[in-house]
Formats: C-alpha cells, sequence, structure tokens
C-alpha cells in the first residue's frame, strides 16, 4: 500500500479537499487496492470540526464526492505511517518538521511540488476563492498520483 496523507493548517479547506480529490482519482483508476488516504492539520484551531461549506460546495459542482471527515491533528506517528507527507504551504511544510521531529527519510513535500513549482496552495479560509485552490489541488492531486505510480 502506499500510504498518502494531505496536511494543512486547519483539516477542513485544502487538505480534505485534496483527500477527497485524490481518492477520487484513485477510485476513477481503479487503484484503491494500492492506497491508503488521509488528511490532518498542522494546529489544533478546527479539530472535530467538518470540511469547510465551500469545500464541500466545490466538490459537488466537480462532481468528486466528499469523503466523510472530522478534522483531526497530525502526530509524529504519523510520519512514521504515512509514505508521503503532503502540505500545501511552506508554513505548513516547517509546522509538519517540527511535529514530525525533522524528515530524515525525505517524505514531506509541498503539493505543488509534483507540478515543478514552489508555490503555496491558497489557503481559501482566508481567500474565499475555492476555484482557485481546487485548480491547485487537481493539478497537484493528478501530478503526485503520477509520481506515486512512477515510484512505486
Amino acid at each position: 500500500m502506499i500510504k498518502v496523507i494531505f496536511i494543512c493548517h486547519g483539516n477542513i479547506c485544502r487538505s480534505t479537499m485534496c483527500q477527497s480529490v485524490f481518492t477520487h482519482l484513485i477510485e476513477k483508476n481503479h487503484l484503491t487496492h494500492l492506497f491508503t488516504v488521509a488528511s490532518a492539520a498542522t494546529h489544533r484551531d478546527e479539530i472535530g470540526r467538518s470540511p469547510h461549506w465551500g469545500t464541500v460546495q466545490k466538490l459537488r459542482e466537480e462532481g468528486i464526492p466528499v469523503i466523510p471527515h472530522r478534522a483531526v491533528q497530525m502526530t509524529r506517528e504519523d510520519y512514521d505511517r504515512y509514505d508521503y507527507l503532503i502540505g500545501m504551504d511552506t508554513a505548513n511544510i516547517r509546522n509538519m518538521n517540527r511535529i514530525a521531529g525533522g524528515d530524515p527519510e525525505k517524505k514531506i513535500y509541498k503539493l505543488l511540488s509534483f507540478i515543478g513549482s514552489d508555490r503555496d496552495v491558497a489557503d481559501p479560509w482566508y481567500t474565499d476563492d475555492f476555484e482557485a485552490t481546487y485548480r491547485d489541488v487537481s493539478r497537484g492531486c493528478e501530478a503526485l498520483l503520477r509520481f506515486c505510480l512512477e515510484n512505486k
């Protein structure tokens, strides 16, 4: 199994969008037997909350099922549990490294690095632009899937 966890600040917007989009991609390509997919937060701000209404609305517009989810916080054990820990922005990556105690196995990535960009996925909590976030998430997840399959 290839184990992937998507991580953002609160685990209600970007990382849950990624979890749903990536799960949809692997189901559409008949690859569910190869993957375990989850999401988490770097902070405790939203723990226990369901996905943001803007994320839910955008996924529904795109015909992508929303994964039932309640926000959880990343743990140090997640570093050992997952093969790929995917952050949405530079602050997430810094906090993921702090929580994990570093990245000796080079398993922490920023999502858009898979499309050759160092850009952050903008947080729609602040921008209210779920469309732009979805475009980045969609492109990033498709590239991540190709990367995982090429490197399994």
